[in-house]
C-alpha cells in the first residue's frame, strides 16, 4: 500500500511543497511545487492572509505536476520561535522485560518533568541516552532486562502563538497538518549519513534569511539554534554597494556569486533610478561584498558552535546545505573559519523520482519532511501530536510481539507473523497498546481451534449413535 506524502517547506525567501509517494520499494519523489513568500519575515509570519497565498501557490503546482493528491502533510517551522531544554525520566520495570510499551512510559515521564514556560508547547522529545540499571549509554534498550529504565531527552519546544498562527495559515490554504518539524531537523534527515551521526556531527542549513544549526550525536539532536541571516542579507548588501535594484542585485548574486576574486571581469550594473546611467563593475568587487558578508555569517555560526559545549563532540565536523551554500569557494572559506574541521557540502540524499529537486540544497528541508512523514527519523520520539514515533525495525526485535505459537512445523507461523508485522507496522503507537494483548487473544484462537475440534468429534459420536438405535 502506497502514502502520497506532502512536504511543505515554509521559508522566509520561498515556499516549497514536495509530494512524495511511499511504498514497499522506498520513497519516490513525483511533485514539486515553489512560490514566492509574502507575510513571513525572518521565519516569523507577520501577515497570515499572505503567508496563506503563498502556501496555497506552492501546493497547487506540486499537485500539478504530481497529477494526484496527497494523503499526508508534514510541514517546517523555522528556529526563530524554537527554544530546547534537556530533561530525563525513570520508569520501573515490573516484568523486568523493556518493550515499547515501558520505552514509551519512560519519554513521558521525562516529558512530565521537563520545565517548559507556559508559553511554549513541545514539539520533539528525543531521547538521546538509556540507563537501564547501572548500566549507562545504552543506545537501544528494546528486548533488553532490567528493573528500572531512565531516559535522557532533548526537548525542543515552540511558541505556543506561533504554532496557532502556522497553522491558521495552512487551514486557509486547505491544508490541515498532519506533524510540524522543525526545518533544521528535517534537513538533517534528508542529508546526515549514519557515520556522521554516530561520530557527532553539526548541521547548518543557510537559507534565505535564517540559518539554523543543530549538532547530532550519538542516537538523537543535542542542541538547535538558529541566526536571523542568510542570502538575502548578501543581496541587500550588493543593491547598496552598487547602487542597483534588489531584483538585479539578486540577479548578480545567483550568476555571479563566488567568494573568488575575478578582477579582469566588468558587470553592466542598472541604477536605482531613470535618471543615472549604466555603470560597469568589476568582479572584484562584487566577490568582496559576497565575502565580507558570508565571512561574517560563518564567524557568528562558529561562535554559536563554540558556545553550544558541543564542538570537541563532532568528529564528522560541519555538514552545511541550504540555498546560500551554492556560492563558490563557501566549503574553503568555512574550512578555515571553523578551525579547519571537516566540512562537507550536502545535497539530499538521492531517492526516486524528479532527481533535479535531489540537486538543489535548497530543498534539503522540503525532502526531508516527506521521508520523515515516510518513517526516516530517530529510533523513537514524541511527536508534535504527542503521539509516540518509533522505526519499523525496532518492531521485528520487540520479544513482546512474538506469536505464542512457535512451532516450526506450522505452516500458520510465518502468515500470523505478517499479519502481526501489518499490524504494528508504522510510526505511532497509541498510550493505549498493551503488547501481553496480542498473546491474550493468541491465547483465545488457540482454544477456538480446539472447541471447534471437540464440537467436530462430539457431532460424529451422535450421528453414530444415532444410526445404531435406528437399526435396532
Amino acid at each position: 500500500m502506497s502514502t502520497k506524502i506532502l512536504g511543505i517547506d515554509v521559508g522566509s525567501i520561498e515556499v516549497c511543497a514536495v509530494i512524495a509517494q511511499h511504498d514497499e520499494n522506498g520513497l519516490k519523489i513525483i511533485g514539486i511545487g515553489t512560490a514566492k513568500t509574502q507575510g513571513i519575515k525572518k521565519g516569523i509570519i507577520t501577515n497570515i492572509e499572505l503567508a496563506s497565498k503563498s502556501i496555497k501557490n506552492a501546493l497547487m503546482d506540486a499537485q500539478r505536476i504530481a497529477g494526484t493528491y496527497y494523503e499526508k502533510v508534514v510541514v517546517s517551522i523555522s528556529g526563530a520561535y524554537t527554544k530546547s531544554v534537556d530533561s530525563n525520566g525513570v520508569v520501573n520495570i515490573p516484568n523486568h522485560e523493556i518493550g515499547i510499551k515501558e520505552i514509551n512510559r519512560s519519554m513521558f515521564e521525562s516529558d512530565r518533568r521537563a520545565l517548559i514556560h507556559n508559553d511554549y508547547e513541545k514539539l520533539h522529545i528525543l531521547p538521546y541516552n538509556f540507563k537501564v540499571d547501572d548500566q549507562e549509554h545504552i543506545e537501544d534498550p528494546l528486548g533488553m532486562n532490567g528493573s528500572r529504565l531512565e531516559v535522557q531527552t532533548h526537548i525542543i519546544t515552540a511558541q505556543k502563538s506561533s504554532l496557532s498562527n502556522l497553522r491558521k495559515a495552512l487551514n486557509l490554504a486547505g491544508v490541515e497538518p498532519d506533524n510540524i518539524v522543525l526545518s533544521s531537523y528535517a534537513s538533517a534527515i534528508a542529508t546526515l549519513n549514519q557515520d556522521e551521526k554516530d561520530l557527532g556531527v553539526a548541521l547548518i542549513d543557510m537559507g534565505g534569511a535564517t540559518c539554523d544549526m543543530i549538532v547530532h550525536s550519538g542516537n538523537s539532536i543535542r542542541y538547535n539554534e538558529f541566526l536571523g541571516v542568510g542570502s538575502a542579507n548578501i543581496t541587500n548588501d550588493l543593491s547598496a554597494a552598487l547602487h542597483t535594484p534588489l531584483l538585479k542585485a539578486e540577479e548578480i548574486k545567483i550568476n555571479y556569486g563566488s567568494l573568488i576574486n575575478r578582477a579582469n571581469e566588468l558587470v553592466e550594473i542598472p541604477p536605482i533610478n531613470d535618471d543615472g546611467k549604466v555603470q560597469e563593475v568589476s568582479l572584484d568587487v562584487i566577490s568582496n561584498v559576497i565575502y565580507a558578508r558570508a565571512e561574517e555569517t560563518l564567524m557568528i555560526l562558529a561562535k554559536m558552535l563554540e558556545d553550544s559545549g558541543y564542538k570537541n563532540s563532532i568528529a564528522a565536523g560541519v555538514v552545511l546545505t541550504g540555498g546560500m551554500i551554492k556560492l563558490e569557494g563557501i566549503r574553503d572559506l568555512a574550512s578555515a573559519i571553523f578551525d579547519n574541521m571537516p566540512i562537507r557540502i550536502a545535497k539530499p540524499r538521492e531517492t526516486e523520482g524528479l532527481y533535479e529537486i535531489m540537486r538543489d540544497p535548497a530543498n534539503s528541508c522540503a525532502i526531508g519532511l516527506c521521508m520523515y512523514g515516510a518513517g526516516y527519523f530517530t529510533p523513537y520520539e514524541i511527536d508534535s501530536e504527542k503521539k509516540m514515533r518509533y522505526k519499523d525495525e525496532s518492531i521485528v526485535k520487540n520479544k513482546n510481539l512474538k506469536n505464542i505459537v512457535q512451532d516450526p512445523k506450522n505452516q500458520n507461523t510465518n502468515t500470523q507473523n505478517d499479519a502481526n508485522n501489518k499490524m504494528f507496522q508504522g510510526s505511532v503507537l497509541d498510550d493505549e497498546f498493551d503488547p501481553e494483548d496480542l498473546k491474550i487473544e493468541d491465547k483465545h484462537e488457540l482454544a477456538d481451534i480446539v472447541n471447534i475440534n471437540k464440537e467436530k468429534k462430539d457431532s460424529w459420536l451422535s450421528q453414530a449413535w444415532q444410526k445404531m438405535t435406528q437399526l435396532f
